[in-house]
């Protein structure tokens, strides 16, 4: 088993920090015995992802932001509809918006071929205006009530890696099977019952007859995150686990839109000796929001947060690694969006050795992108300055 290289003597003053964070109430359910797998590259994901779907006997549930209809799409088609032809009942939510420049010939077929299809959040008059900003922000499959593919992959050829370079999408995935699938299963039917304007019931989460402790080593806790929850849980995670921190925090996302509690959250880690590294986009598929998430680049550097920008590809990968052990990874991004108007999942995942191949994967990335220094960040012309703060405004929003 591989061995954490930070020294974990300050783990109880952590855990006690963690606990002062949450409401005993609202303590999510820790997973035990999962096996959990990372995919570090778009053809290696869909590659496992499309063998998993092929070799489905019962059932697949699948929930994405947005499928394109290009190979990667068609792949997945037929995959689906080969499924349903064997007798695997096939269920798919798709978000209505992720999916707008997605043919309507392509879901029609997917219908037709006997796929149960549910477009999440479709627009009507009924809702007013409140159906626009609502998103279905997920990533998920999972075959056979088993196992489970999450992260932060949509369905398209830039995802997958067929698409030319400057378009290409540097992302992350994984797999969990073990106890916390049963969990994933539960949310999936909740999102159902919710689009049919059912009354949303307790999460019944399916529990193994016995534990099967050759699944696997880690321990995972799935915060699922939405517009209908007092609080956002999911920025709650993200907090929680940086106070945590005793040694290093590395952080990779595509859109950065903290807010003041994070921020401060960072800063407070750095100031008590935590290294925190941010690794953002240099080339962003919105370049608001990267005008944006730049213009807290001055309080954290001078600070002491580390910030990097990767530049080859198109970052689209959310993780965030507390003490090389335990890894936040899903479909969450670090803005507000995704803290309280997106259907997010995340999952916290507890064990070393996944953390220390999230490490190596992240160091190398770290290398390979360009350091943002405090001194050249301060020289941006006086229009960039204007242009932040106007879009600012609107951070809320974007």
């Amino acid at each position: 088993m591989r061995k954490n290289p930070f020294k974990q003597k300050k783990r109880l003053t952590r855990i006690l920090r963690l606990l002062r964070r949450l409401r005993p109430a609202e303590l999510p359910v820790t997973h035990r015995h999962n096996h959990v797998q990372l995919f570090p590259e778009g053809p290696l994901f869909f590659e496992a992802l499309l063998s998993a779907i092929r070799s489905a006997q019962h059932t697949l549930l699948l929930e994405y932001y947005t499928i394109h209809d290009d190979q990667t799409g068609r792949e997945l088609a037929v995959a689906l509809t080969a499924a349903v032809r064997r007798g695997v009942k096939v269920q798919l939510i798709y978000d209505y918006i992720g999916c707008v420049d997605t043919t309507y010939y392509y879901f029609d077929n997917l219908a037709i071929q006997g796929v149960d299809l549910l477009p999440f959040n479709k627009p009507s008059f009924k809702r007013g205006l409140y159906w626009f900003d609502k998103r279905d922000h997920r990533k998920m499959t999972i075959v056979d009530d088993q196992l489970a593919f999450l992260g932060g992959f949509n369905i398209g050829d830039e995802y997958s890696g067929r698409a030319e370079g400057n378009r290409r999408f540097r992302d992350l995935g994984f797999s969990i099977s073990g106890d916390a699938v049963g969990e994933l299963v539960a949310i999936f039917n909740a999102t159902k019952q919710l689009e049919h304007d059912e009354p949303v019931k307790p999460l019944l989460i399916r529990k193994p007859h016995r534990y099967d402790k050759a699944a696997g080593h880690a321990s995972v806790v799935i915060i699922s995150g939405g517009p209908r929850q007092r609080r956002s849980y999911i920025r709650e995670a993200f907090q929680v686990n940086i106070a945590s921190a005793a040694e290093e925090i590395l952080i990779a996302t595509p859109y950065f839109v903290p807010g003041p509690r994070i921020i401060r959250s960072m800063l407070r880690a750095a100031r008590r000796g935590v290294r925190v590294r941010l690794l953002l986009p240099a080339r962003s598929d919105v370049r608001l929001v990267l005008l944006l998430g730049r213009s807290s680049y001055g309080t954290l550097l001078k600070g002491g947060v580390e910030i990097y920008e990767l530049d080859r590809e198109i970052l689209h990968a959310k993780v965030m690694l507390i003490d090389a052990e335990r890894t936040v990874i899903g479909s969450a991004n670090l803005d507000q969006r995704s803290f309280h108007r997106n259907y997010e999942i995340n999952c916290v995942v507890d064990n070393v050795e996944f953390g220390g191949q999230i490490r190596e994967l992240l160091q190398l990335e770290i290398g390979a992108a360009h350091r943002v220094r405090l001194d050249v960040h301060e020289q941006r012309g006086l229009l960039t300055r204007a242009m932040e703060r106007v879009v600012s405004l609107f951070a809320w929003f974007l």
